[in-house]
């Protein structure tokens, strides 16, 4: 059976703050599962979906023309 914690255990094992996690799990961007008035966390899910996002991060650099303009690059 995997692992479950609760939104203070998870915070508390990755090192991250609670608030920003609730957020996060209510913006489904990272899963959970709902009982009751809690959200359940399975540490791995999270952490594999946290690495699904800094694959995004930082978000590319714009260079600037010469002109003006700018490009991603």
């Amino acid at each position: 059976m995997p692992e479950v914690l609760n939104l203070f255990e998870l915070g508390e094992r990755l090192n991250l703050d609670v608030n920003w996690l609730h957020k996060e799990a209510e913006a489904g961007r990272l899963p959970y599962l709902p009982a009751a008035s809690r959200m359940l966390f399975n540490p791995a899910a999270v952490t594999a979906a946290l690495a699904e996002l800094a694959k995004g991060y930082p978000p590319p650099k714009v260079k600037r023309s010469r002109r003006g303009g700018a490009h991603a690059g």
